[in-house]
């Protein structure tokens, strides 16, 4: 039997072994359970298929799969899902077969079923996949063809037409068509099927792999949650079932996971929405359209005030634009080939099709031109809010932080070229200043760039190479963390985000930077250089919360609504211990709204303790108790959001105390 020669890549050595054709990565690495796939040349492959199947070339590289690493997570849930599907058709056997991929932290799989799950359903798929772990099944790949597919799959109506797909996939030279990446790609088509130990197909699934040895390697999962969802998400096909749920390398970061899960429950900031009177989702203005109620519309207003204040100190100069425009200005921009399916139906009045407006750089391009400009003006910063509306999918559209109208504070930097690196310099400085005057200090930065094989970016290899540089530059000379995001890039160029973690640990991409090579041209934007030629600019797109709505959406769940004192809707109460004392509290806080303190006063005739307890709830910085005591000494009694309280503060003082608190945006 022919030998090879292989490298083998592991804790950090390089070894080589030599192997048969029957070597499989089960021979090499089974003895080490963590170990759920490897990796030929880079190629992720299933541990029990022989190493040299299929492979080309003199050099063999083969890297042992973590289950802790993501493409170890991602393949066991991946195989979790499958287990979840299998023990679903057991259960009910008329259910159809959609889709089953890894996601962020678990898994998902649609079915077309009769009638929707109820969590007694959800129960019952899960012990069924607890006996189908402890048989121990083996994931078994086989090659087939298409016409092999479509009959062993005969019943399953969604598997043949991703078969009929992966067809189009092979003539459109290997394009994944939605909803595809688990299931078929262009080339070979493989089927998985799940073998019980006497040697007998339990299940079969149409899909690419890789998967685990055999399912006794899912240490711990959960079925978490079903919902309706759209066959390959288009809103047009049918409606289907969706089944959740999560897979982890051990028992404990199952717990801490379903933990923090409860944490986020708690945190959702559509219920604290509700429970704090901030803002709600009226039925009667559509989907992904929100109102603040006033106090939300305080905090909404903080943030404007605050951020207007910040460009304004940093050298913008505020614009404004109108909510709605012609749509050939999107196709100037270059936008409308690109996000045409977001944006709101035109409309047509006047033998002219108008669009509500989806952004506002294609406007601040418009006061940029309407006069010359000098190199004595750059940079030239614009800064708005500005109102946008985009028709976002209803399966996707989530409280405030996935909306369908929102207002972005939206800036943009017209630069020279050479002006471009310390712009992008003095605009992350301004963004991560912003983001500490939130309580947001965990974040690290992005970097996307573009897909070189995809035909959605516009500008030369040049061009992009330049831009990509600088942000890369800027990004490192930061000194935080820059993670590569390829092909994640707008059509108009790279950009840089940053992802910044809450309270509880999750990741969410909050402000913007983007250098755009490509709209100075298509607007024909141009300065007059020092030298008295034409020159065109670099335009840097910048937005500090992104949406105001979904940075309020992310700051109320990082706080759980008990908002730091300067954002806080109302930041004292004060708490009569008796009717008679109302009086003295009112005289108290028409004091401290002198000093700007926004203060209410409960003259309610609920009992003393449940007044206590609804502000409490109501997650308010400082309540203030007076009684006779108080009243007489020209005091209150502090009781602060942790239960303690301090007795006696004479009113200048607790003035001098709460005003200090906002001053110093102090959490409390």
């Amino acid at each position: 039997m022919a030998s090879t020669k292989i490298t083998v890549v592991a804790d950090n050595a390089t070894t080589e072994q030599v192997i048969d054709e029957t070597t499989t990565g089960l021979d090499l690495f089974g003895t080490d359970r963590s170990i759920v796939a490897i990796k030929i040349n880079g190629e992720l492959r299933d541990l029990d298929r022989p190493v040299l199947d299929g492979v080309d070339g003199a050099e063999i590289t083969v890297e042992p799969v973590s289950i802790e690493s993501t493409d170890g997570l991602n393949v066991l849930r991946h195989s979790t899902a499958h287990v979840a599907a299998q023990a679903v058709q057991a259960l009910y056997a008329e259910a159809k077969l959609g889709i089953g991929p890894p996601i962020t932290d678990g898994f998902y799989y649609d079915f077309q079923v009769a009638e929707p799950f109820t969590p007694e359903d959800l129960k019952a798929i899960d012990k069924q996949m607890s006996m189908i772990i402890k048989e121990r099944q083996r994931f078994v790949r086989r090659e087939i063809s298409d016409d092999e597919g479509r009959h062993e799959l005969a019943a399953e109506p969604f598997k043949i037409e991703l078969i009929g797909k992966k067809g189009a996939a092979d003539d459109a030279d290997g394009a994944d068509d939605q909803g595809m990446g688990v299931e078929v790609g262009a080339g070979q088509l493989t089927i998985y099927d799940n073998v019980r130990r006497d040697g007998s197909v339990a299940w079969k699934d149409l899909c690419r792999g890789p998967h685990l040895p055999h399912t006794g390697y899912i240490p711990a999962y959960a079925i978490t949650r079903s919902s309706a969802a759209y066959w390959l998400g288009d809103q047009n096909n049918q409606q289907l079932q969706r089944v959740y749920g999560t897979a982890w390398p051990s028992k404990s970061e199952l717990k801490d996971y379903q933990h923090r899960m409860e944490e986020a429950a708690k945190r959702d900031h559509r219920k604290l929405g509700v429970e704090l009177d901030l803002f709600s989702f009226p039925d009667e203005l559509g989907s992904g359209l929100a109102v603040f109620h006033p106090k939300g519309g305080v905090l909404k207003r903080e943030m404007e005030d605050y951020v207007r204040r910040r460009h304004l100190e940093e050298g913008f100069s505020y614009v404004g634009t109108p909510h709605l425009t012609k749509s050939g200005l999107f196709e100037t921009s270059g936008h409308y080939p690109y996000y045409a399916d977001t944006m709101f139906p035109p409309m047509e009045f006047e033998g002219s099709h108008y669009l509500v407006k989806p952004m506002n750089c294609p406007m601040h391009n418009l006061i940029y031109k309407s006069r010359g400009r000098s190199y004595r003006e750059l940079p030239l910063r614009f800064f708005e809010f500005g109102s946008v509306y985009r028709y976002e999918k209803s399966g996707v559209v989530h409280g405030l932080t996935r909306v369908r109208g929102m207002t972005q504070d939206d800036s943009h930097s017209y630069v020279t070229p050479e002006q471009a690196p310390g712009e992008i310099k003095h605009l992350l400085g301004f963004i991560l200043g912003l983001l500490r005057d939130f309580g947001l200090n965990d974040y690290y930065l992005e970097l996307s760039t573009r897909d070189p094989q995809s035909d959605k970016f516009i500008g030369s290899d040049e061009q992009w190479a330049t831009a990509t540089e600088i942000l890369e530059q800027v990004g490192r000379d930061s000194g935080l963390d820059l993670v590569p995001d390829p092909g994640g890039a707008a059509f108009y160029g790279p950009k840089i985000s940053v992802q910044t973690r809450d309270a509880i640990g999750r990741t969410w991409q909050m402000s913007t930077i983007q250098y755009d090579f490509n709209q100075p041209a298509r607007f024909g934007l141009e300065y007059q250089a020092a030298d008295g030629s034409r020159q065109q600019p670099v335009m840097i797109h910048s937005a500090k919360f992104g949406s105001i709505e979904r940075f309020i959406g992310v700051l109320t769940e990082h706080y759980a609504g008990a908002f730091p004192v300067w954002l806080a809707p109302v930041q004292a109460v004060g708490i009569p211990v008796a009717a008679e004392f109302d009086g003295y509290l009112v005289d108290v806080a028409a004091r401290m709204r002198k000093a700007d303190i926004r203060v209410e006063v409960d003259t309610s005739d609920d009992r003393m303790q449940k007044k206590i307890r609804n502000w409490t709830k109501q997650k308010v910085p400082y309540q203030l108790i007076a009684g006779g005591q108080d009243a007489e000494a020209g005091a209150v009694s502090f009781r602060y959001r942790d239960g303690s309280q301090k007795n006696g503060v004479p009113v200048d003082e607790a003035i001098a105390e709460i005003t200090a608190a906002i001053a110093d945006k102090r959490q409390v």
